[in-house]
């Protein structure tokens, strides 16, 4: 099977040196998009298969390339095909949105060549098994991705967008390498199986945890290594930025998964509280962010950031419970994070997608400019908002299940010997139910500007319907994330063996039970139906319907907005994005963001108009990442006179750090 999985992958890079020859045909974008959904379908089925089949065993094979007399080594297990499963139903979605989204593209030539090669790269990051081949991948998918941020390159943001994403990847990737680099030791042995073998202990161990949190959580947007992502997002055509969003970010959790879990050696109680604490603090930042944009690609970006913590936030909670000993919460915990995984690669790729689909009937992302699209964009309309209420944690659908899974291995924490955790877990569960509430709010801010409400704009009045291969994809990815709502015993069970892999346990069989429900520690405890609570929300939706129309009137009356008793209201009369958001600006901006609003209002008989200036800032970007470009800066305006030495001091120079780099290796064994 992984004979085959490397096949396809090949095929995957053909595929992407092909466009290159054919970048100038018409045909072009259906050849490419189309052949990649061939090849990820297949994937896709194989990873699935091999979910399902493999158990605690693994296939492994061996290629004569890269470093001499090494090779490179690929290993299929539960983990790696779980993951494999989910990049490649979010490659196979996106390359059928393409299909109709790229024909839209205003320069294909400059997507089509790396949008295989970014497929194939996530791909090989997942079943390399041995630094070398991790990481060769890794930087492949970072490039691979960087060309597609800069598709667009004529626009001066998407470019900065660009840079500021290549030098994160780059710090990411030296992170990793270091990583790596203490997990081999002295013996340089750099195959997983070696360094699973050889398990590090002691500070060893907390130092890889430290770079694995660098290279990986970069690359996921975990705060406070985020700042790269609601710029490339936005920059990136829509169908990548879906993939980025729903894929790669997941690629990441993936490498934080193998590297910590692993191949760190038996994690210390505290690993899990510095995990739980990034996460929670990007769920709440993410989240908050959100909440202040009036961009729609940037929102979703920022969300993202925000769903990345509630992952992070579980495979904390896992670490804790591991370094206990608590083999069945932490099954539990790690079953949530997996399981938000999958279910945010399904709305938030539809969502992106969504998004995609706006942006091509509009021509803006500007909330403000947006609104009535549910009258002309209704077949969209609907998926858009199935994912909206997913990715607000809404029951029946499937991000409740899974959040709700995380907060009852929250629910377990008094179990847990140490006080630092029994005080910081519920503090972080705190904080993700601030998140939970605060994305439910952002999200009905969304739609409600997006689609409800009249045209803001005569873009918006006169959108028309996404094409049917969009509509096709939208619909393909927002249909699961009821299913897995409805029936998350399955994917639990389905998931079961990558976490078995991960924490050595598993959680008990959920299927089985009766009426679906799933019982994540003891009946006694607690339990969930998702079919139950979508009977008891379709009936008493549908026994209010009736009690209106049978003690209403029946008669249906359209008329003038309502304002107070005046006719004929305006468009601006209705919510902004900036007014929607004000509560919560005023509750915690003034703190956070530092948010400010400064009103201008002329006095009586002056002909100025009023005007009201906001402005706010990021916390992260002006308090760590700004002070460090200007040392930088510094730091190079005092160093510029060192490309001027002569020949022979450089030599010097030269000589002197290999006699350094020798004493560090004779230190070193």
């Amino acid at each position: 099977m992984i004979a085959a999985l490397l096949a396809l992958i090949g095929a995957l890079l053909v595929l992407g040196l092909a466009a290159v020859a054919m970048r100038r045909s018409p045909l072009a974008t259906k050849l490419v998009y189309g052949g990649a959904l061939v090849l990820t379908l297949a994937l896709f089925a194989l990873a699935a298969v091999a979910l399902a089949s493999l158990g605690a065993g693994a296939r492994e094979a061996a290629l004569p390339l890269g470093l001499p007399w090494l090779g490179v080594h690929f290993r299929l297990d539960a983990l790696a095909a779980f993951f494999l499963a989910v990049i490649d139903l979010a490659a196979a979605a996106a390359s059928l949105y393409a299909l109709g989204y790229g024909a839209h593209e205003p320069e294909p030539g400059r997507v089509l060549p790396f949008f295989p090669v970014f497929l194939a790269a996530m791909n090989l990051v997942v079943l390399a098994a041995d630094a070398y081949g991790f990481l060769f991948s890794w930087e492949l998918m970072s490039l691979a991705s960087w060309a597609l941020v800069l598709a667009q390159h004529r626009e001066a943001e998407n470019v900065a967008a660009g840079t500021l994403y290549l030098l994160m990847a780059s710090f990411g990737t030296l992170a990793l390498l270091l990583g790596f680099g203490f997990l081999a030791g002295p013996g340089g042995d750099y195959s997983f199986a070696a360094i699973a073998a050889r398990r590090p202990e002691g500070w060893v161990g907390a130092l890889v945890l430290a770079l694995a949190l660098l290279g990986a959580g970069s690359k996921a947007g975990l705060v406070p290594l985020h700042v790269w992502l609601p710029r490339a997002h936005p920059a990136a055509p829509s169908h990548v930025s879906a993939l980025m969003s729903g894929a790669m970010t997941k690629v990441a959790v993936y490498a934080f998964i193998r590297i910590v879990f692993q191949l760190a050696g038996p994690p210390a109680w505290w690993w899990g509280l510095v995990v739980l604490a990034l996460g929670g603090a990007s769920t709440v930042l993410g989240v908050l962010h959100a909440l202040m944009e009036t961009d729609i690609k940037r929102l979703l970006a920022y969300s993202t950031i925000e769903n990345i913590g509630l992952i992070f936030a579980s495979l904390g909670l896992a670490l804790a419970f591991r370094a206990d000993a608590m083999g069945a919460a932490a099954a539990l915990a790690m079953t949530a994070a997996l399981f938000h995984a999958f279910n945010h690669m399904l709305f938030k790729s539809t969502l992106f997608f969504g998004a995609g689909a706006v942006l091509t009937a509009t021509g803006t992302r500007a909330l403000d400019r947006l609104g009535g699209l549910i009258h002309r964009m209704p077949s969209l309309a609907v998926p858009v908002l199935g994912a909206c209420l997913a990715i607000a944690a809404l029951p029946p659908f499937n991000g409740f299940a899974s959040e709700w899974l995380t907060f009852q291995a929250i629910l377990l924490s008094p179990d847990l010997p140490q006080w630092g955790l029994k005080l910081a877990v519920p503090a972080t569960g705190t904080l993700l139910a601030l998140g939970a509430a605060l994305a439910a709010a952002c999200f009905v801010r969304f739609y409600g500007l997006a689609f409800l409400g009249r045209p803001r704009s005569p873009e918006a009045a006169a959108a028309v319907e996404t094409d049917r291969a969009s509509l096709a994809a939208i619909w393909g990815l927002a249909v699961p994330c009821v299913l897995a709502g409805l029936f998350p015993g399955a994917v639990i069970d389905a998931i079961a063996p990558a976490v078995q892999a991960s924490v050595d346990a598993r959680m008990p069989v959920q299927t089985g039970l009766p009426w679906l429900t799933i019982i994540p520690v003891a009946a006694s405890r607690s339990s969930y139906n998702g079919i139950l609570i979508f009977l008891f929300i379709t009936a008493s939706a549908l026994t209010v319907a009736a009690a209106v129309h049978r003690f209403a009137s029946r008669a249906a009356r359209r008329y003038r907005a309502w304002d107070c008793g005046f006719g004929d209201v305006g468009i601006a009369a209705q919510y902004s994005a900036a007014s929607f958001a004000q509560p919560i600006r005023r509750a915690f901006g003034s703190t956070i963001f530092r948010a400010t609003d400064v009103v201008e209002m002329p006095p009586p008989g002056a002909t100025a108009p009023a005007r009201i200036r906001q402005s706010r800032i990021d916390p992260v970007w002006d308090g760590l990442y700004a002070p460090l470009v200007g040392f930088v800066w510094l730091l190079a305006d005092r160093l510029n006179f060192l490309q001027f030495l002569s020949i022979r001091r450089f030599m010097s120079f030269v000589f002197l750090a290999l006699v350094f780099l020798l004493l560090v290796l004779a230190v070193w064994h």
